[in-house]
């Protein structure tokens, strides 16, 4: 890569780094997971960056490579082998909101992988709705009912979550 380049993605990279982690890590609610997506993500883009930089929008080409890396991190089987017998426990961390937090990640989870991604590219990122299409690759339509029907089924899992926690009366 030629010096002028390789500043130029050193430069992008160092300023995009904490957002992609975020919405790496709301993806996939798992910090090293998160970083072995933006790892990836980054080393396409590099591999990438002279076709990269003549994109119209280079934030969601970039977030297309991350979520095409998450996507491709959940269909490898390996990633569904549990190595010992029981799943190791999240450690607890004190702090405000971090039931809130808590819940809302789990909420994510429970997603189907297409609205989750259009959720947190949407509301965590912060892209507009052609963004996140251009990002995802599919229409606006698209970006549209995904998270609509996104939304509708936090809000039914939040609410589940919050009766069952007996957080506030019914």
């Amino acid at each position: 890569m030629r010096a002028d380049w390789e500043r130029e993605y050193v430069e992008y990279v160092s300023g995009q780094l904490p957002r992609l982690h975020r919405t790496a890590y709301l993806l996939c609610a798992n910090e090293f997971q998160a970083d072995d997506i933006v790892q990836a993500t980054l080393t396409s883009l590099y591999l990438g960056w002279r076709r990269a930089v003549r994109a119209d929008n280079l934030d969601g080409y970039v977030h297309r490579i991350l979520i095409r890396r998450f996507l491709d991190e959940r269909r490898r089987p390996w990633s569904r082998v549990l190595l010992g017998d029981q799943v190791p426990e999240a450690p607890a961390v004190a702090g405000a909101g971090f039931e809130e937090r808590d819940s809302l990640m789990a909420a994510l989870r429970n997603l189907p992988k297409g609205q989750r991604a259009v959720i947190v590219l949407r509301y965590f990122g912060d892209l507009t709705v052609e963004a996140t299409a251009e990002a995802l690759g599919c229409s606006t339509g698209n970006v549209k009912s995904q998270c609509s029907r996104g939304l509708t089924a936090l809000r039914a899992i939040l609410a589940e979550t919050t009766i069952e926690g007996a957080r506030y009366p019914a």
